[in-house]
Order: C-alpha cells, then structure tokens, then sequence
C-alpha cells in the first residue's frame, strides 16, 4: 500500500466506529477473497459475513475451505444465529441471508434476486439497517447487478462503501453496476481492500 493509499485509508477510518463487515462477490470471487481474508489476525476485532453466488443444488464448502487459511474462525451462518465480532460467515446456498435487528442471522427461501439466491442485496440492505454507519460494505467482482442497491443502502445509512476497481476484478459487471447506481467511498484494487481491514486493527 502506498503513502497515499495509507492517508485515505486513515481519513476514512478515523473517528469511524466500524462493528461489522459484509461482503459480496460472484464470478471470480473466491480467488478475491482469498487474497483479502488470510490477511486478517486471530484477533480481529469486527464480523465479517460474506455472499458468494453459489448454485442451489450442492451443499457449500466455503467454510469449510476458508478455514483452512484464516486464523479466524469461519462458519456458515444458521438461521437465529447470532453475528459474532471476530468471525467470519458465510450464507449457506439455496437461502437468503439477511440481519435482524437483533444481529442474529435469518434464512429464508423467497424468490431469486438477480437469479440469485442467496442475494448480495438482501444481505448488505438488512446489515446496513441493523448496524446503520457502523458497518463497512465491499463489493468484488462479479457478472451481475446483485449488490448495487445493497450499497446503495449502505451508504445512505451511513456506513462504508467499498468497491473492487473494475480494471482489477476478474469480471467487472457487479463493481461496474454499483459505481454506476450510487458513487462508493471508495474504489479500489484488492491489495488496497486487504490492506484496508488490516488497518481497521488500529481504530478499535
């Protein structure tokens, strides 16, 4: 991360709580989050919950796999379960994934949004009215439109809005989409992501 990466990085976080973050990806996606999540530390102090297009029809290993290179323990989230800080999930296929008030999780099988289910906008609009300007937002890449309006949301709660640089992203229709809806804090490769929660440590 460069001089100037690292100044924006601290303006933005400065004086910001953050308590949890959401994030969304499809096509391309596990390659990305597995260049960003590894970074994190055993004691990283915030939640992570993440949507990953995956087809209905087979069960999902995400966990399962991520665990194996975070220091942080990973789960799929369960219906009534409650958002732990410090670790990350991930929603099960074939149900969307939403926040309660409460920040436990809710599964529920309503129709596909963007052919999808679980939907990145179903997950980041509850987050974003669960935890309002305490939450950060990042959208990978990916070959829909799924997440635009669930950033949208984000930012006019308040919170942190984060976009994959689509010259970066393996597909650039999901990063494209949301930059195009509604202008995120920032747009940025995925070093400049990584480097960014790593640097969310030293405002706890």
């Amino acid at each position: 991360m460069n001089a100037v990466h690292a100044k924006v990085h601290a303006d933005l976080l400065a004086g910001r709580r953050i308590d949890a973050v959401v994030i969304g990806a499809s096509a391309g996606g596990i390659d990305a989050l597995l260049r960003i999540l590894p970074a994190l530390p055993k004691n990283f102090g915030f939640s992570v919950t993440v949507v990953l297009h995956l087809p209905d029809d087979r069960d999902s290993r995400l966990a399962e796999v991520f665990q194996q290179h975070l220091a942080m323990p990973v789960r799929q989230a369960d219906d009534k379960m409650t958002v732990q800080a410090g670790s990350v999930y991930f929603a099960p296929p074939g149900y969307h994934l939403s926040v309660e008030r409460d920040f436990s999780f809710s599964l529920s099988q309503e129709d596909p949004v963007h052919f999808s289910r679980p939907a990145i906008d179903i997950l980041m609009e509850s987050a974003a009215d669960a935890w309002g300007q305490r939450l950060l937002g990042i959208l990978l890449t990916g070959a829909s439109a799924d997440g635009a309006c669930g950033m949208a949301r984000i930012a006019a709660c308040g919170g942190l809005t984060v976009v994959q640089d689509p010259k970066d992203a393996e597909i650039a229709t999901m990063p494209s989409a949301a930059i195009r809806l509604r202008a995120p804090d920032l747009v940025l490769p995925v070093p400049a992501i990584r480097a960014l929660m790593t640097a969310m440590m030293e405002n706890q």
